[in-house]
């Protein structure tokens, strides 16, 4: 299996950075959010490889965040694979972008909210234009963040002006398109050609609406994701299983859907 949605921290600054998470979000996360945290939780939740997306919330960010993300493919001999972070506020993205693929990095993460910008600004379709120009995946936090409450920054129609706008062909929304923003989903981005995650959704998203979701806007554009340390990754492979899919259905979603977009075998 394939965790398309993780995040880990720095030892450094990994308690600090936990702490004021949860107290922004007001939520307790799951494990201590380090490298080795994670792929303990992999081994006992029976999941190979997660991605992990870093944010860069201030632009002078760019270079230490994306040295630590490039560290952890190696140090966990492949477990965890890192995207890039970029802010809207980099100079030169394209450039930047470039570097990051030159490094073998296959995606970068986009935070509407804590980077404190509207995901339809023009910043960020320059990114996404250039990102999908160089083939790279583009991840963005969709939907409401409970540390940011008062405004949706990636609202499904922002998303749906940029994918209008731009055609992205790797462009994966988190939270099932849009956290807590389902029906709007459905309205305005089902069938669009957008990948959805399944990050912390279980449990939140009614059941029947997640299925229906599968279905009609296809299970191929489904990607398995936990939010770890912010969903418990055993917890959330034992509520996929127990989803009345098929074989093939349950394969797609936890397992093929990544590897394709990702490039592995």
């Amino acid at each position: 299996m394939i965790d398309f949605h993780t995040h880990v921290f720095p030892e450094k600054i990994v308690d600090k950075t936990i702490s004021f998470l949860e107290n922004q979000c007001g939520g307790q996360a799951y494990l201590r959010g380090t490298a080795d945290a994670l792929v303990s939780s992999m081994n006992e939740a029976g999941i190979g490889i997660s991605v992990v997306l870093p944010v860069v919330t201030r632009s002078e960010q760019f270079d230490s965040i994306n040295r630590f993300a490039l560290s952890l493919t190696e140090i966990t001999d492949g477990r965890l694979l890192s995207f890039g972070g970029i802010h809207p506020d980099n100079d030169h993205p394209k450039e930047r972008i470039k570097e990051l693929k030159a490094n073998g990095i296959k995606g970068i993460k986009l935070h509407p909210d804590y980077q404190e910008t509207r995901f339809d600004d023009i910043r960020y379709k320059r990114i996404v234009d250039a990102a999908s120009e160089l083939g790279l995946i583009v991840s963005v936090h969709a939907g409401l963040d409970p540390g940011y409450p008062d405004f949706v920054h990636c609202t499904p129609r922002m998303a749906a002006h940029v994918i209008d706008e731009t055609a992205p062909e790797k462009l994966v929304l988190a939270h099932m398109g849009g956290f807590m923003r389902w029906n709007e989903t459905e309205e305005l981005l089902i069938g669009k050609n957008v990948y959805f995650d399944t990050a912390v959704c279980f449990g939140k998203i009614p059941k029947e609406q997640l299925l229906r979701m599968i279905q009609t806007h296809g299970a191929e554009r489904i990607l398995f994701a936990t939010d770890s340390p912010w969903g418990e990754q055993k917890e959330f492979v034992s509520y996929l299983q127990s989803l009345p899919l098929d074989g093939e259905t349950m394969k797609q979603i936890s397992e093929e859907n990544a590897k394709k977009l990702l490039g592995i075998s």
